[in-house]
C-alpha cells in the first residue's frame, strides 16, 4: 500500500528527546512507549531527523557516515540484558537533566559503556550473538569496513581532516589502509560493534512500530560532510582538488531564515562522475535508507534540480551561483532500481518551475508550512486551502520555531490574517493551526510534539545558521497529559486521518 496516498497525521520528534535516564533519548523502552502512545493518540507516522553519528555540533545534518547509525542512541539497558554491561555501570551521571541533553556529558558517559560492552562481546568466544555480528559485518561491507577504518584513522589522528592525514592514507594506498586495519584493529571492532548494536535495536523498533500501525518516515540530507567515509572512499564523486579540498561548498543564498544565506560547506557532487556510474553511490544510499524507514524524507529536495555553489573558503554564502544538477537522470535511475518511490520532497526555499516539474513528474508529494502561510493575502502558497492530496502539511519543521513561540514573535497583520483565516482568538493558536491542517486535502499532516503540547520558544529544536545550542530538547512524560492525548486522538478521528479505524481509506 502506499502509505503517502491515505488520510493520515503523525508526530515529528527526534529520538534524541525522547526521554530516559542516559542523559539523552534513545532507542529502547521510551521509543517503544512513544510507538505506543502513537497509536492510542490515533497516529500513524513517526517522522524524525537524520539517524546518522553526529559531529562536534551534534547536528545529525553533518554525520561522518551517510549509512552508520548514531551510537549514542543504542539502548545501554538491552545491553545490560545482554551480559555486556553490569547494573552499576547504569547509574546516571548526575549532571544529566531530562529536559535538555548535554551532548558533553553524555557522549563520555555513553561511549565509554559501549566500549565496555564491546570489550566482553569479544572476549566471550561462545556468545551466541557472535555469528549475528558476523553476518551483519559481511552484508554491510560495502560501507561498514570503510567506515569503521575511517574512525579509527581519525581517531588516531588527533580528528584532524582526513586531507592532513599521512599522504598514503590520504590518497587510500592499499597497502597504507591494510596496515592501518592491522594496527588499529580493536578501534575497527569496536566500531563495527556499536553499528551491529544500533541496527539490531533499530530494526526490531521498527518492526514493533509497523506490527502497531506505525510507519516510519527518515530524513536524508543530499549532501554529505566533507569528514565522512564516504568523501574519503569516493573522492572521485566530489568537486575536490588535488589535495583532496573541496573546491566548491554547498549551502543556499539569502532567504527567509539568513540575509548572508547559510553557508554548510558540505562539498558538492561531481554529477557527471555519478551519472558514469549509473548513480551507483546514491542508489545504494537509497536501499539503504528504505530499509531502515518506511517513507524518506529528502532534506534540499531542490539540490537536485540546482544547487547553490558557493567557493570554498568564502565567509558567506552570498556569493555562489546556481549550477544545475542531475535532473530527471538520477529519479529514472532510482525509478528502475526501486519502481514505487516512498520519497518526499523537502521543497522549501527559492523554489523553480523546474524543481515542481521534477517533483510532479515522479509524484513526489512536497512540504507546506503553516507558520509561512499568513504574511500577504489570501493567495499565499502555504495556506491549507491550495493544499493538494499529494502533500505533507507541517505547522512548522525542526527549523523552525515552535508555533506558540511563532505567534508570540509574529507581526500584527500576520496574527490577524491568521485569527481571520482560522476563525481563531488566538488563545490557542497551536491548535487551531492543527485543527486547519488536519482538515486540508493534504493525505499527510505531520505535527512537532511541542505544537501538541502548547510549548513556547524555549523548546525549539533548532535555529538555523547558528551551531551551538541546538537538537537539545527533551520532552518528559508528564508534559502528555490526557487532555493531549484525547485532543490529538479526537482531531485524527473527527479529519479521518486514522486508517485504522473501519471505514477510512
Amino acid at each position: 500500500m502506499n502509505m503517502i496516498a491515505i488520510r493520515a497525521s503523525g508526530i515529528l520528534l527526534h529520538p534524541t528527546s525522547l526521554p530516559g535516564q542516559f542523559g539523552s533519548g534513545d532507542i529502547g523502552a521510551n521509543a517503544y512507549r512513544f510507538v505506543d502512545w502513537l497509536v492510542s493518540a490515533g497516529q500513524t507516522y513517526w517522522q524524525m531527523l537524520p539517524l546518522g553519528e553526529v559531529g562536534s555540533s551534534n547536528s545529525p545534518y553533518t554525520s561522518c557516515s551517510a549509512f552508520a547509525g548514531n551510537p549514542l542512541l543504542i539502548d545501554l539497558e538491552e545491553l545490560a540484558k545482554q551480559g555486556w554491561l553490569d547494573p552499576q555501570e547504569l547509574i546516571p551521571d548526575p549532571g544529566f537533566k531530562s529536559d535538555r541533553a548535554n551532548f558533553d556529558l553524555v557522549k563520555p558517559y555513553r561511549l565509554q559503556r559501549l566500549q565496555l560492552a564491546a570489550q566482553r562481546f569479544f572476549s566471550r568466544t561462545d556468545d551466541t550473538r557472535r555469528s549475528e555480528y558476523q553476518a551483519f559485518c559481511e552484508s554491510e561491507k560495502h560501507w561498514l569496513d570503510d567506515f569503521a577504518l575511517f574512525k579509527a584513522i581519525e581517531h588516531h589522528e588527533q580528528f584532524k581532516e582526513w586531507d592532513h592525514w599521512p599522504e598514503l592514507l590520504v590518497r587510500r594506498e592499499p597497502g597504507a589502509l591494510a596496515d592501518a586495519k592491522q594496527r588499529y584493529a580493536d578501534e575497527v571492532d569496536f566500531c563495527k560493534f556499536c553499528q551491529w548494536c544500533f541496527y539490531r535495536q533499530w530494526l526490531l523498533l521498527k518492526n514493533y512500530a509497523n506490527d502497531r500501525g506505525i510507519r516510519i518516515i527518515g530524513d536524508v540530507p543530499i549532501f554529505v560532510s566533507y569528514q565522512s567515509a564516504d568523501v574519503w572512499e569516493h573522492q572521485d564523486l566530489f568537486e575536490l582538488d588535488a589535495s583532496g579540498r573541496p573546491i566548491v561548498v554547498a549551502g543556499v543564498p539569502p532567504d527567509y531564515f539568513s540575509e548572508t544565506g547559510q553557508l554548510w560547506g558540505n562539498p558538492l557532487y561531481r554529477w557527471d562522475i555519478h551519472e558514469q556510474t549509473g548513480y551507483t553511490w546514491w542508489i545504494e544510499r537509497l536501499s539503504h535508507a528504505f530499509r531502515l524507514f518506511d517513507l524518506v524524507r529528502i532534506d534540499h529536495f531542490r539540490g537536485f534540480v540546482n544547487y547553490w555553489a558557493t567557493p570554498a573558503g568564502a565567509a558567506n554564502a552570498i556569493n555562489g551561483e546556481w549550477v544545475l544538477g542531475p535532473g530527471e537522470k538520477l529519479f529514472e535511475a532510482f525509478q528502475q532500481a526501486f519502481g514505487n518511490l516512498p520519497i518526499i520532497a523537502e521543497d522549501l526555499g527559492l523554489i523553480t518551475p523546474e524543481v515542481i516539474e521534477l517533483r510532479d513528474k515522479f509524484n513526489l508529494p512536497g512540504m507546506r508550512i503553516l507558520q509561512f502561510a499568513f504574511g500577504d493575502n489570501d493567495s499565499n502558497y502555504f495556506l491549507p486551502h491550495h493544499y493538494t492530496a499529494n502533500s505533507v502539511a507541517y505547522t512548522g519543521t525542526h527549523d523552525n520555531d515552535t508555533t506558540l513561540g511563532w505567534w508570540n514573535s509574529a507581526k500584527d497583520h500576520e496574527k490577524s490574517f491568521a485569527k481571520f483565516y482560522l476563525h481563531s482568538e488566538g488563545r490557542e493558536i497551536n491548535r487551531d493551526m492543527m485543527d486547519a491542517l488536519a482538515d486540508s486535502a493534504a493525505n499527510t499532516v505531520i505535527f512537532p510534539l511541542q505544537d501538541v503540547l502548547g510549548l513556547d520558544s524555549s523548546h525549539r529544536m533548532n535555529f538555523p545558521g547558528t551551531i551551538w545550542g541546538n537538537w537539545e530538547w527533551r520532552f518528559s512524560w508528564d508534559q502528555i497529559q490526557d487532555v493531549h492525548t484525547e485532543m490529538l486522538s479526537s482531531l485524527t478521528a473527527t479529519h479521518k486521518r486514522n486508517p485504522r479505524i473501519a471505514g477510512d481509506s
